[in-house]
């Protein structure tokens, strides 16, 4: 079994509901589209898992798999998508649809009624001041969209990645290979989403904040999985 650790700044254990919980990040190889995702977790997870543990994964480890990173320089922003990319809030905790590449596949992904729906909507949160809106209409497709950051490790420091398809069946898959429950997860220091879980009785609620804190971290830590354990 490996030995299991923290990322540097991050807490270890966190606790929810009065029950202590330990989360592990697992250290992989950078994983592309040469890379099948079951392989990736039974070789670097798998091992280091006991009977009760819960495999999390990062949406764009999985995605990365599924061919869904694309670069940066074969995307073609339309007009529309250079002006939606201008009244987006920009964070320091990532780029979003705040530039025309990553708008570009919101329209793509999501229909650009859609976008264009909740662009309205999220005027009209921002008059009242209230955040979030364009992504509660735009949907998990919208927000699971990555763009390059200076911290990105290459190759995806040139790439937009999408978030992956049909997470709950691919967490399922991947769950049915290893032998232990899997969710797929769209986390960052901000906040986060369950996106995929292996079996539909799992608290999706729970485990968004089980890692509300974002204990894979966001920069170069190449940590795109980790383990929850019941301290």
């Amino acid at each position: 079994m490996n030995e299991l650790t923290n990322n540097e700044g991050k807490n270890e254990i966190i606790e929810v509901d009065g029950v202590s919980y330990r989360r592990h990040p697992i250290r992989t190889h950078v994983v592309t589209d040469r890379d099948k995702i079951n392989e990736v977790c039974a070789t670097y997870a798998a091992p280091s898992m006991v009977e009760g543990d819960v495999l999390f994964i990062s949406e764009k480890c999985v995605a990365c798999t599924q061919k869904r990173a694309i670069y940066m320089k074969d995307i073609h922003p339309r007009r529309l998508a250079v002006l939606l990319s201008r009244f987006v809030t920009k964070t320091p905790h990532g780029i979003g649809l705040g530039i025309p590449e990553t708008m570009e596949m919101a329209l793509q992904e999501c229909g650009t009624l859609r976008i264009l729906f909740a662009a309205f909507i999220g005027a009209i949160g921002k008059l009242f001041r209230k955040r979030g809106w364009f992504y509660i209409i735009a949907g998990p497709k919208a927000s699971s969209i990555d763009g390059p950051c200076p911290n990105t490790i290459p190759p995806y420091n040139e790439c937009v990645v999408l978030g992956p398809l049909n997470p709950d069946e691919t967490a399922a898959d991947i769950s049915k290979h290893i032998g232990y429950p899997v969710i797929i997860v769209d986390i960052n220091d901000l906040g986060g989403n369950i996106l995929g879980v292996s079996d539909c009785s799992m608290d999706r609620d729970l485990y968004a904040r089980i890692l509300k804190d974002n204990p894979l971290g966001q920069s170069r830590e190449s940590t795109p999985m980790g383990i929850i354990r019941k301290a």
